[in-house]
């Protein structure tokens, strides 16, 4: 088949203008070099991180102008004369930091975000290393692998990146965003068990059917830190536990942790207080740390255990096209989503 010269892509032009400053533009469809495929893109999704980008709040690298999101699955149309690993026809998902191969990250590998410093997964085609590309979990369709790329790895690397979770052991998550859904499904899976936390009673019901084996609401219990602790063996807290950044929520965290547990922050919702002192990581024998996505080789781990226990990311009802990218993203701002917001590219 012969590829278009042309192609749809959504580009952020701006950090000032808000999602004004999300421009849909032609632009060319890129050419791999030696090393790199050329993916035709069917699905993706988006990330708060999205969303605050062209706001100007995105505390990590940026290189504007830059074709938006991170998350991206579709089919290898073309490969560089010195590629070893792809072929046509192979369907791969994106890797969110192109350099973080394995390990550590390190700042070239935090400067290499795909919709931040890289050209997104907002288009048509993307020319990506060979490196920059999973193969797609067989199970998944094409949105739904794209919302692994950065919510699914990210609490991936928060259940399993410093200290592996073990069978048996209790893991929180806080609300419904994407990366505590996928805690959630992934904690199961490993046989944990898994305290929820939501504010209303039909998120509860979702979060039961996920399989949470218990559900606080915040709203009716302000102390739900010390009533995770009391459900756990003895008092004891729990291992994990999957911080959004949200106002008053590490005083909770730290309520609930075990000794020698992890609190895992993966983001910020806004209005966490600074007098939430850290030096109470001490009275609490307690890790708390910071989590920037993963490794393409925690990533391939991951897609290897959603494909051995069948594990399907929880996805919006709503479904989005490539043209409608600028509602999507006004969708995901109203919070009018539940579960990760797709996007399909005809």
């Amino acid at each position: 088949m012969s590829l278009p010269s042309t192609q749809t892509q959504w580009v952020v032009t701006s950090k000032e203008k808000g999602f004004d400053g999300l421009v849909k533009e032609q632009g060319a469809v890129p050419q791999p070099g030696d090393n790199d495929v050329l993916v035709r893109l069917y699905g993706a999704s988006l990330n708060y991180r999205d969303l605050i980008i062209p706001q100007g709040k995105y505390p990590f690298p940026l290189d504007l102008p830059v074709v938006a999101a991170s998350d991206g699955a579709g089919e290898v149309v073309a490969v560089g004369s010195k590629v070893t690993k792809w072929k046509k026809g192979d369907k791969v998902t994106t890797l969110f930091n192109q350099w973080h191969q394995f390990g550590d990250i390190d700042t070239r590998a935090a400067s290499s975000g795909l919709g931040g410093v890289f050209d997104g997964t907002l288009r048509q085609y993307g020319v990506f290393h060979e490196d920059g590309v999973v193969r797609t979990p067989s199970n998944l369709d094409h949105v739904e692998a794209a919302t692994l790329v950065c919510a699914g790895l990210t609490s991936w690397n928060a259940l399993y990146g410093l200290k592996t979770l073990k069978p048996g052991q209790w893991v929180l998550t806080q609300g419904t965003g994407g990366v505590s859904l996928f805690a959630l499904q992934f904690a199961k899976a490993g046989g944990a068990k898994v305290i929820a936390t939501t504010s209303s009673k039909e998120k509860a019901e979702m979060l039961k059917k996920l399989g949470a084996d218990h559900v606080i609401n915040y709203r009716e219990d302000p102390n739900w830190g010390e009533t995770a602790r009391k459900l756990t063996p003895n008092n004891q807290g729990v291992d994990h536990i999957i911080e959004v950044g949200g106002a008053g929520t590490l005083g909770q965290s730290l309520a609930a942790i075990k000794y020698e547990g992890i609190i895992s922050i993966i983001g910020f919702l806004g209005g966490a207080q600074p007098k939430e002192s850290i030096l109470e990581t001490l009275s609490r024998i307690c890790t708390v740390r910071g989590v920037y996505v993963g490794s393409r080789q925690l990533m391939e781990e991951m897609c290897a255990a959603i494909e051995a226990n069948d594990i399907h990311p929880v996805v919006d009802k709503t479904i989005f096209t490539l043209d409608q990218a600028k509602e999507a993203y006004e969708y995901m701002w109203a919070q009018k989503h539940f579960g990760k917001v797709g996007i399909k590219i005809e």
